[in-house]
């Protein structure tokens, strides 16, 4: 690919901001109607429509359920040249609705292709290609796994998404995490006529929840294992013949994982002996932790802060708590950012409080400014070869 001297590269900028300004309203509206309507895992029809309607009245060739009924993938630009994927998410939480904000992050990713978008066709050169990729399930499933083992990413050079949370942080610390799907089998009995005929499997729960419980004391302090009885019987005087826990196990880094899992699996096959009970586990897709490129973070952080965000420092940052997310494994396949933006709540993602927070001007606003800078950001690596070389150079020294 061809350079791109500064001045143009400034003016690049310039028009994909103003993109996004003249099409703040509609985005607008799109990130309000996600809000309002929200969807869980693989479920979210109504998000994938209006997504793929709307990127394809502006211009984008869209690809309608992409591999899976909610996703979808919508491409601009040359084949040849670089490529950056763009990621949305949109899926919402059970109870809470958009707790942790995807509404946002769908309006973020639509923002930022528009700006691209835009800077792509205010020159006569091409300046590679663009990949707005919309992904289910990042709570409950892992759209971004199952895209990626069916190929979806592979003419992807670089990837970004941004997440709303009430801080700004440049290179938020996501943990791993694996989740386990537990079954005890028993045999049913009247509870006070026949209890000795019966073999409980909600003690068999219980005992197990004790266990982990216990086990929190030797764990190392970013270690995380929490779950919840989604069945425990159906009357009191049953003994119950199946129970069923759903956890999540997490740690700081991936190489942890076997050995925590290993502990915690303990925990459930003692439940399961002391109790006379049978034991089923199934483990589900993992997610890793997110490898933040070092030249990506340098480009977000100057067009983040030239936008007039202030970041927490690296010592702030190491205070906050951390969640997991599906982006970890793109990240460990390609050069990748996920910043975490303040939409001015003191409200926690995942709380009803949240929610409300997601569906404010004034988040919509912050989420501009997001889209923005990735947008600044791509235009910085599509329109050098050297930083994009040294971005790709980065990223193979740390695989």
């Amino acid at each position: 690919m061809a350079g791109v001297d500064q001045n143009t590269v400034l003016k690049l900028k310039q028009v994909a901001c103003e993109a996004i300004d003249k099409n703040a309203s509609e985005l607008h509206e799109l990130n309000k109607h996600i809000w309002k309507h929200p969807e869980v895992a693989y479920k979210e029809r109504n998000a994938h429509e209006i997504l793929t309607s709307y990127l394809a009245i502006k211009g984008f060739d869209v690809t309608r359920q992409w591999t899976m009924d909610t996703a979808f993938g919508a491409r601009y630009g040359i084949p040849k040249g670089p490529c950056v994927g763009i990621f949305c998410e949109y899926d919402a939480l059970p109870l809470v609705g958009h707790a942790c904000g995807h509404n946002l992050i769908a309006e973020a990713g639509v923002a930022a292709s528009i700006g691209i978008k835009a800077a792509m066709d205010s020159v006569e050169e091409p300046l590679g290609n663009l990949l707005v990729a919309g992904t289910p399930a990042e709570e409950s499933g892992g759209g971004k796994i199952q895209m990626l083992d069916s190929g979806c990413f592979s003419e992807v050079d670089f990837a970004m998404m941004v997440h709303p949370c009430p801080f700004d942080v440049l290179q938020h610390s996501f943990l791993s995490c694996a989740t386990l799907e537990v079954i005890y089998k028993g045999h049913a009995a009247h509870a006070a006529a026949f209890p000795s005929e019966g073999v409980n499997a909600l003690d068999a729960a219980i005992m197990a929840y004790n266990n982990i419980s216990t086990l929190r004391q030797q764990m190392k302090p970013a270690w995380r294992v929490h779950g919840i009885i989604v069945e425990g019987g159906v009357k009191p005087n049953i003994i119950p013949d199946r129970t069923k826990l759903e956890y999540s196990v997490r740690t700081e880094d991936d190489k942890d994982m076997e050995t925590l899992k290993h502990k915690v699996m303990a925990c459930f096959e003692g439940a399961a002996q002391a109790t006379g009970c049978s034991l089923e586990t199934s483990w589900k897709e993992e997610y890793k932790t997110v490898k933040h490129n070092p030249k990506l973070v340098q480009l977000y952080q100057g067009n983040a802060e030239s936008l007039g965000v202030k970041f927490l420092t690296k010592e702030e940052a190491a205070t906050l708590g951390s969640g997991s997310t599906d982006m970890g494994n793109v990240s460990q396949v390609l050069p990748a950012i996920h910043p975490m933006y303040g939409i001015e709540t003191k409200e926690v993602n995942h709380s009803h409080g949240f929610t409300a927070a997601a569906g404010t001007d004034v988040a919509h606003q912050k989420t501009l400014i997001a889209a923005k800078a990735m947008a600044m950001t791509t235009i910085d690596v599509i329109c050098c070869p050297d930083t994009f070389a040294e971005m790709k150079r980065q990223f193979a020294r740390k695989s």
